[in-house]
């Protein structure tokens, strides 16, 4: 009788550098020792800032949960870790407490929510879902998974419904918390906006299927790999505008011809 087949373990931040570089996924999860990162990115920066505050004002007791106290937060964990200076850091920790701020006032957060960085992790079909989702809140009888956005546009109801991430949380969610788990939120704190999707047992399966098809895709590369196989031809690079700002660029010469270097504040918001 066969051995029962191990389960893959997966992330969304393995499935999405899948996805986008089979090059740059070898690089941070299969060689050993790990290349060299490149250095900080600003908006890589604040977004950690607006997670880290958000989190922190949950701390607090209820009274204390104001909009001013949560600008307050983000001065607390600020980091001027990619920016040009700290001119251009001032500013955009204004604006970031800003955001906070706007939040925070529109917002109930009055009630503890059930998880904050909550680490899920399931078996789910030929898989573990594992991840690190940003809130759970207990709405009646189910519980709701929320990501904090800070990019540059708004995000949209196929944002939400499209999210693997989000779909992946809710499979290890319901099995991590016992708990009944369909509706996910994207809270895009620049424009103030949610975009919301509640999952049904079709559309999380599909995104299982995909997430299951890519785990085996990278599996089969990796042991492929360990038995001898080209690393070259197993993780082929895909050069594109995104080289411009991988972590991994000075380590790959195709992403270095794809084009310039960005600046680690280029991707923030003009």
């Amino acid at each position: 009788m066969p051995l029962p087949r191990k389960l893959i373990k997966v992330t969304p931040s393995r499935l999405g550098t899948w996805q986008d570089c089979r090059r740059r996924f070898r690089m941070a999860y299969v060689d050993r020792p790990t290349p060299p990162r490149g250095g900080p990115w600003a908006h890589s920066t604040m977004g950690a800032v607006v997670h880290n505050a958000l989190k922190a004002l949950f701390d607090l007791p209820v009274e204390r949960r104001t909009p001013d106290a949560a600008a307050a937060l983000v001065g607390t964990h600020w980091k001027d870790d990619g920016f040009a200076d700290q001119a251009q850091s001032g500013v955009f920790r204004e604006r970031a407490a800003g955001w906070v701020r706007d939040y925070v006032a529109d917002s109930d957060v009055t009630a503890d929510p059930v998880g904050l960085e909550r680490w899920v992790s399931a078996p789910v079909g030929t898989i573990v879902a594992e991840g690190r989702v940003d809130r759970i809140d207990q709405r009646g009888d189910e519980v709701v998974i929320i990501d904090y956005k800070t990019g540059r546009h708004a995000l949209t109801t196929d944002d939400a419904r499209g999210s693997q991430a989000l779909a992946l949380y809710v499979l290890a969610a319901r099995r991590t918390l016992r708990r009944p788990c369909t509706k996910v939120e994207l809270h895009h704190l620049p424009t103030g906006t949610v975009a919301a999707w509640e999952h049904t047992d079709a559309s999380l399966g599909r995104h299982l299927t995909r997430a299951e098809e890519s785990a085996d895709e990278f599996q089969l590369a990796i042991d492929t790999h360990k038995a001898g196989g080209d690393p070259d031809a197993l993780f082929p690079t895909t050069p594109g505008r995104q080289c411009g700002w991988c972590d991994f660029r000075r380590s790959c010469p195709d992403g270095q011809a794809a084009g310039p270097a960005l600046d680690p504040w280029a991707m923030l918001a003009p």
